[in-house]
């Protein structure tokens, strides 16, 4: 019988390290494949019961110096800063310090909006207006003027506008919320915010290597180790610049300097150590930390369109467990933690090219659980638009139609294409918010929406924007057979409907 276990165990051991092998080879083929097609450019680590499972680094952290990244690389964490707000706040009312549903008015007197509570805050229901409606009037008297926390509290009593809704009505993602939640951190612990989140999260969890960068200091960080947000100028571009030399960033990063929602780097072992802390219960206990991961409903009872609980997202797929999360994004840079509780399973993603990092950490949570994910495959837009600059719309087109035949390899997408035309008019629907308006390609804008309607003819869009496409060419009569197309396909299309009711006047 000895006999017999002892085999039995040997296979079990020789089949977990088998299992083990095959998940690391399928996350390598996945992210290698992501590399190779462009769409990924970063570090990612992938943790099972505390042990790593698959880690690598991606690509450049700064392209024109040809600096790879590499695991101990500095990112931008951007939102995910969120996560380590709202713990500092959790841990204040696990010690008694304040109640989550106590008003945000009774820590912060001069606070606007009495019925809003610590609770909407934290859960993104409080209904506040974006924090620029409150001071892009005063940043036009004052456009060297730099705004702070500091700042906040006499912007919002001097230029009060109306809440979106009231409170826990409905539900929008806004970095306003946490702003305010900053403030109140300071109010009560009588520290600065920077210090706090030092002494009571970092230095007790060791993450030795994460620090508050304000992003209008990237341009003066001469840290090798530190990846730079970069993007492309254009869909169509072939190298790509960093965020910080775009004069727009430059200017609005400039201009706003507010703390609490974004403003941490970090590295993926710092954030693997904050991780393991939730885990083992160093920052906060298990019954708050049950209610931080518990979705907040609104008043009526129905979910918050965010999702969110005490400051983290809930996924509300459990078929591979409860899973929260929180993403990062910024202007070049993309970043993610995902926490899959029930299995003690954690993604963690940066990518400092602006690629989907929400996308690519849920792709590899459902590898690591034996769930077949599409193959990454290469845009056939992006493709088809260096044809198009280079050997004009016949052999763009030709290169597209012989292209979307290896659908293993290549993929279509509509909205990649219209994505792209917009790019070449340089007009809002551009992919890139801070692209060059100046650089119009406007006859290629028409052959590239002219052709997904065609590829795409059941759509009611590519009608609008090649229509669109068309009267700024001056061809108002065609305009007016698409717009008509269009609201056929979509009679709710209202944005068509004033445009057709302008041209046929």
């Amino acid at each position: 019988m000895k006999l017999k276990l002892r085999i039995l165990l040997f296979v079990f051991i020789s089949c977990q390290t088998v299992f083990g092998q095959n998940k690391h080879k399928e996350l390598e083929d996945y992210f290698s494949a992501l590399a190779k097609n462009q769409q990924f450019n970063g570090n990612v680590l992938v943790v099972e019961n505390g042990k790593p499972v698959y880690e690598n680094s991606y690509g450049y952290s700064d392209f024109a110096a040809k600096s790879l990244n590499t695991i101990n690389t500095l990112f931008p964490i951007a939102s995910l800063t969120k996560t380590i707000t709202a713990t500092a706040i959790l841990q204040l009312a696990q010690s008694g310090k304040l109640k989550i549903t106590d008003p945000a008015v009774k820590y912060l007197p001069e606070f606007p909006y009495p019925t809003i509570t610590i609770k909407h805050l934290l859960s993104h229901t409080s209904g506040l207006p974006p924090y620029n409606v409150y001071f892009d009037s005063t940043r036009k008297q004052q456009p060297n003027r730099v705004f702070t926390n500091a700042d906040f509290l006499n912007g919002l009593v001097a230029n009060k506008k109306p809440l979106l809704y009231q409170p826990c009505e409905k539900g929008n993602y806004d970095n306003t919320n946490f702003i305010v939640l900053a403030l109140v951190l300071e109010k009560i612990s009588g520290m600065k915010y920077g210090d706090y989140i030092n002494k009571y999260i970092l230095k007790p969890v060791g993450m030795n290597h994460t620090s508050l960068l304000f992003m209008k200091q990237y341009a003066q960080l001469k840290n090798k180790r530190f990846a730079f947000p970069h993007l492309y100028p254009h869909f169509y571009s072939d190298s790509m610049v960093k965020a910080n030399e775009v004069p727009y960033i430059i200017n609005y990063w400039s201009a706003y300097n507010f703390t609490g929602f974004g403003d941490y780097i970090s590295t993926i072992h710092d954030l693997l150590k904050y991780d393991e802390a939730y885990y083992n219960g160093s920052l906060l206990s298990e019954q708050v930390l049950n209610e931080a991961f518990t979705l907040v409903k609104l008043n009526n009872g129905n979910n918050n369109p965010g999702n969110f609980g005490l400051g983290w997202e809930i996924e509300q797929d459990t078929t591979l467990g409860k899973t929260v999360y929180h993403s990062g994004a910024a202007t070049g840079l993309s970043c993610v933690l995902l926490r899959n509780i029930s299995k003690h399973q954690t993604v963690i993603v940066f990518d400092n090219t602006h690629y989907n990092a929400h996308e690519i950490a849920f792709n590899t949570l459902k590898i690591l659980n034996w769930v077949q994910v599409p193959y990454p495959k290469k845009s056939i837009a992006k493709i088809y638009a260096k044809v198009l600059l280079n050997s004009g719309a016949n052999a763009a087109k030709d290169s597209l139609n012989a292209l979307k035949k290896d659908s293993l390899h290549y993929f279509l997408s509509e909205d990649e294409m219209n994505s792209l035309g917009y790019d070449f008019m340089g007009g809002s629907n551009n992919p890139n918010p801070f692209h060059f308006p100046e650089e119009h390609k406007y006859m290629e804008a028409v052959e590239t929406l002219k052709l997904n309607m065609e590829l795409f003819p059941d759509s009611w869009n590519v009608y609008d924007s090649y229509g669109e496409a068309l009267l700024i060419v001056g061809r108002k009569d065609e305009a007016i057979k698409m717009y008509k197309k269009s609201i056929d396909l979509n009679p709710k299309n209202e944005g068509g409907k004033n445009v057709l009711d302008q041209l046929l006047k």
